[in-house]
């Protein structure tokens, strides 16, 4: 029996609720700052709404998907019921209270300083806690995971943890490390400027310790999706799995080459030395390991699916792939914007060719590919593939799926290859108006037009996926056992370093504290690194 349903149904209804709030307000923003509208009159009104969704898309939507699908994997893979559900239920309590908290001041436009919340820019005090409670109450999700893996490996000695917990609780760690760059940040740095106790504060270090964050928190992003990829796409296509053990390297690769990477975000700034931003661009090439890795597996996997079905050839087998399936379109989709984004990722990641495309419109396509596109496709995947064991809903509308699919890779397309032209350009991003009729950036005015577009194209997508939902009917029988995927040739018994985190949590802590522990070290010390707080509205 399914007991954490109620649990990961909260959890995914308040995500997407989320979710499609933040989406209007994406909308707004492509249509406010194009040449199809006057001016909103108040650029204030444009940075509250792109704090707002910035703040949703980046902490708690996937915070909250992450969470709701943990406990989910936990009682379906592990066959036992959740430990710890009052626990769970006091995590999903803290991340609604730090949301509103947090949401109060940034409708007020008392903490217009983006999702990144870079100083000296300072912002009302309750938004800081509002992200910290956020924080925490993911906190109490990660001590559940390893909790409960911990509990069902007592009861099973010597017996291989099931890959989709294996890479569920790869999750949980990566992001219980990767959250304590912005913590500390917040609560050391920014807070006692915020309550008014000091009038000045480190900016350099606190670049730094977000850039701790920063960058890690995209693989955090993707670890749901990943561990779809390997755990329920190859199942839901007809196939399997093509390596069990692949699946376990490429999770434990990403714990430890996702985290010492975040200074690459910090090329411009002249307090990081040269050395350490060239550390952390080799670290960041490293990432493409896991990642190339789980195309190949994946792609692999697909083709077993399609042989199955009939397929012949070296490349004539993928007339043979499922192509009526939405996971099919979902994983296609989901590997093209891969491949698109990972490619103007491997720019931001040169020292050279970052200084082209530093803090323009090509970042904003970039990672909005890799999260809104390849990740956020695969989230909505997720949902359907479990609401019928979460609402015992019949089978979803096949047909109402795939057009929400398609809509959503068509409209981030639109989206996201026009910020990348304009971006080469030299459109910088996070500006609230330009004036289309200086010749100088007139030229753009058409992809910003095409940009919108494919924004509403999105709103619209989203709505679908929300009425899907919404609109699932019950049915009187209980569906069909949750499966997940199962390899072709599933191991007997993994490597002890495949079926648990010691010496990968080890590496994970070791390569941080050598790529960041001097650069935080230098700057907490360096004399005179302080400047004058600015409050939100200050004139």
């Amino acid at each position: 029996m399914f007991l954490a349903r109620k649990l990961v149904l909260a959890h995914f209804w308040v995500a997407f609720a989320a979710f499609a709030a933040a989406m209007v307000l994406g909308a707004w923003q492509m249509f406010a700052r194009s040449p199809l509208a006057s001016w909103v009159g108040h650029s204030e009104l444009y940075y509250r709404s792109v704090t707002a969704h910035g703040t949703v898309m980046a902490y708690v939507f996937p915070t909250l998907v992450a969470m709701g699908f943990g406990y989910a994997v936990t009682e379906l893979a592990l066959k036992r019921p959740l430990v710890g559900l009052r626990w769970a239920w006091a995590g999903f309590w803290l991340v609604i209270v730090g949301t509103v908290m947090a949401a109060a001041p940034i409708a007020a436009g008392r903490a217009s300083v983006l999702y990144t919340f870079y100083p000296p820019l300072v912002g009302s005090p309750f938004f800081y806690l509002g992200v910290v409670l956020v924080v925490v109450g993911s906190w109490v999700w990660v001590a559940l995971m390893a909790i409960n893996l911990n509990a069902w490996k007592k009861e099973n000695k010597g017996v291989t943890v099931p890959l989709v917990m294996f890479g569920n609780v790869a999750t949980a760690y990566l992001w219980a490390w990767t959250s304590i760059g912005a913590a500390v940040e917040i609560l050391v740095l920014i807070l006692p400027a915020a309550l008014g106790l000091t009038d000045t504060i480190n900016a350099g270090l606190s670049r730094v310790l977000f850039s701790w964050t920063l960058h890690a928190i995209v693989y955090f992003w993707l670890m749901p999706a990943y561990v779809a990829f390997y755990t329920i796409v190859p199942r839901a296509i007809g196939g399997r799995l093509y390596s069990d053990t692949m699946g376990r390297v490429a999770f434990v690769l990403f714990l430890v080459f996702s985290m010492p990477i975040g200074i690459h975000h910090l090329f411009a700034d002249p307090q990081v030395g040269s050395g350490f931003k060239f550390m952390h661009a080799v670290f960041t090439a490293m990432v493409t390991v896991p990642t190339f890795l789980t195309v190949f597996t994946i792609v692999a996997s697909v083709e077993i699916a399609a042989r199955l079905r009939g397929g012949k050839g070296p490349l004539g087998w993928v007339k043979s792939l499922p192509w009526d399936n939405p996971m099919m379109l979902a994983v296609t989709f989901s590997f093209v914007m891969l491949g698109f984004g990972g490619a103007g990722g491997l720019i931001n990641m040169s020292y050279q060719l970052n200084e082209t495309i530093h803090n323009t419109q090509w970042i904003t396509g970039h990672f909005h590919l890799i999260f809104a596109g390849t990740v956020v496709i695969m989230y909505f995947m997720l949902a359907y593939e479990l609401w019928p064991q979460l609402t015992q809903c019949g089978a979803l509308p096949r047909r109402l799926l795939k057009i929400q699919l398609w809509s959503w890779f068509v409209g981030m397309l639109v989206l996201t290859g026009p910020w990348h032209w304009v971006g080469l350009l030299g459109m910088p991003r996070r500006m609230a108006h330009f004036d289309y009729t200086n010749p100088a950036i007139a030229p753009q005015a058409w992809p910003v037009v095409a940009s919108t577009l494919g924004g509403f194209v999105l709103l619209a997508s989203a709505v679908l996926f929300i009425y899907i939902l919404a609109t699932a009917r019950r049915q009187a029988s209980n569906p069909e056992p949750f499966t997940f995927s199962v390899a072709v040739h599933m191991p007997a018994k993994v490597p002890l370093a495949l079926n648990g985190f010691g010496i990968w949590v080890t590496l994970m802590v070791a390569l941080t504290v050598v790529n960041y522990g001097f650069p935080i070290a230098q700057l907490a010390v360096l004399k005179d690194a302080s400047v004058p707080v600015i409050p939100v509205g200050a004139r």
